[in-house]
């Protein structure tokens, strides 16, 4: 096998296609930088996120048609406060301030921006005394969301002052003839209700954006993509279930047939029917090549005797890379290795695109550093939604389209304090089947982040009929959220709790009694290990 590709220019494009219409978003720090770009690609432009320190040359490699400054946390005057490099203005493409970004602008140009006696953060009430170019079609008294402290009193000469607040004296302006714009609200969250008609009017009437950007469009250009990376190599892909790894294992299938071939390793420790339904969706009817191993057994037999979560964790990982080496070692002239990385992580590990050294934390469970591939990663420029919608499109089934994070380790970390028997896996995926059903008769399964069972290592006295019981306690855990980072724990209905608590203690033998986990994150994890 060849050797490991060398790892990529932290800075490396991450364009689908050259021929995409292409909006960079430069991250300040602010706290809703990704949103940014999220909500720009949401109205049909491709959007990166670049640190704002890459420089001008960087982003005009990207041949964007426009550019946009994202908030930060900053004072424009505290030391070390990052600042806004003059070429930017120079690339000959509009560029939109946003909150730090806004202020950044009118520093630079002359402007006055000061630090405000007051704060305002949250929602506020915003005037628009002239609609110019960017709030054109936007009513003259509206709601939308602030959160700074600096403030802009005079726009730089030149600019119109479009807009004030209560406490922001020019909340927006705009030079048509310079191409340059600036607001000091957020538009990108959903408490600025016109928020997106401004994106919008930036990136169709102001940048002249060819608004195309789709999951269809994804599909045609990471073919295209993946044709051209492997050429007439052959590929591997672990496939474990999840909507990552197999939207990018048929996106690759899309593009080069038979010669990927995705090896499941069925572990024993998955939800009840999972492994039957990934093998039904890619043998039977997407018709990919899967080796469909069923290691349960030795799974088991590592996991005999350990209680401790982390440990789990090291034997789960050190089985499962056994495993795929095994059946890797049986393919013959494989190259390349087919990861479902997404933009977030590559975002959250300062990453580029292209091909990189294989981490412990990618879809096939932690593969070791010598485990020789070139890497082929489909989804490195797109987000967990953008990736459901090109599953969708590609006709994936709903159940994986739309399948809950699941732990790589499974149940195992789902046993609290005790072993990952046969009989205690059992129960536990009884439970969470009972869960699963309920929640999706109930409608509610895609308005939560997950909902799963734990099972603690305790037991608990009860009475059914007239005998005494002494059964297993099952913890029901429902949470939402948007990234993981922070979650509140969901307010299931008492009709819906109680008709799960019901089916679970009627139709699971062992189980003696059911509870519910309120906790949030922060204080708490999502997981319970």
């Amino acid at each position: 096998m060849p050797g490991l590709a060398a790892a990529a220019d932290p800075i490396t494009p991450a364009i689908p296609a050259a021929a995409t219409d292409q909006v960079v978003v430069l991250d300040y720090g602010g706290q809703y930088s990704q949103l940014i770009a999220r909500r720009v690609r949401e109205c049909g432009v491709f959007s990166e996120l670049l640190p704002h320190h890459v420089g001008a040359a960087e982003v005009a490699k990207r041949h964007p048609k426009g550019v946009i400054l994202s908030g930060g946390p900053a004072s424009v005057y505290a030391d070390g406060a990052p600042r806004l490099e003059r070429e930017l203005l120079d690339l000959g493409v509009p560029v939109l301030g946003i909150c730090y970004g806004m202020q950044l602008l009118a520093l630079e140009l002359g402007g006055r921006v000061e630090g405000a006696e007051v704060g305002e953060f949250g929602r506020s009430q915003l005037t628009v005394s002239e609609q110019g170019r960017l709030l054109a079609g936007t009513p003259h008294e509206q709601t939308c969301w602030m959160s700074h402290r600096d403030t802009v009193f005079s726009p730089p000469i030149g600019f119109t002052a479009l807009a004030s607040s209560t406490a922001s004296p020019v909340a927006a302006f705009e030079s048509v003839e310079r191409g340059i714009y600036g607001i000091q609200f957020h538009p990108e969250v959903v408490h600025t209700p016109y928020g997106q008609q401004v994106l919008t009017t930036f990136l169709s009437d102001v940048c002249g954006c060819d608004r195309s950007w789709s999951a269809r469009s994804v599909i045609e250009e990471q073919v295209e993509r993946i044709r051209a990376q492997v050429g007439d190599g052959t590929a591997i892909c672990g496939l474990s279930g999840g909507v990552d790894s197999s939207v990018a294992a048929l996106l690759v299938h899309r593009a080069i047939g038979d010669r990927l071939t995705c090896v499941f390793v069925d572990h024993g420790l998955m939800r009840k029917n999972e492994g039957e339904q990934v093998i039904a969706a890619f043998r039977d009817h997407f018709h990919v090549p899967l080796v469909a191993v069923d290691a349960s057994n030795r799974f088991l037999a590592r996991l005999r005797g350990v209680t401790d979560p982390e440990e789990k964790r090291k034997r789960i990982g050190a089985e499962f890379i056994r495993v795929f080496e095994e059946e890797a070692g049986r393919l013959e002239d494989v190259r390349f290795l087919v990861q479902g990385t997404l933009y977030s992580d590559v975002i959250e590990s300062g990453g580029g695109t292209g091909t990189a050294t294989i981490k412990s934390h990618h879809n096939v469970g932690g593969l070791p550093q010598d485990l020789e591939f070139d890497l082929v990663e489909p989804l490195r420029s797109l987000f967990k939604d953008e990736v459901r919608a090109v599953g969708a499109e590609l006709g994936l089934p709903e159940r994986l389209v739309w399948r809950q994070p699941f732990p790589g380790p499974g149940l195992a970390i789902r046993i609290v304090g005790g072993e990952a028997t046969r009989e205690r896996l059992d129960v536990l995926r009884e439970a969470d089947a009972i869960l699963q059903d309920e929640i999706r008769k109930a409608g509610l399964y895609r308005e939560l982040w997950q909902s799963f069972c734990v099972l603690p290592d305790i037991r608990t006295v009860g009475v059914q009929g007239d005998s005494r019981t002494y059964g297993n306690v099952i913890v029901i855990r429902a949470v939402t959220s948007d990234d993981a980072m922070t979650a509140d724990w969901a307010r299931l209905p008492y009709d819906l709790l109680e008709q799960i608590a019901s089916r679970m203690i009627n139709e699971i033998r062992p189980v003696g009694r059911v509870v519910l986990d309120i906790t949030s994150k922060p204080p708490g994890t999502i997981e319970w290990e």
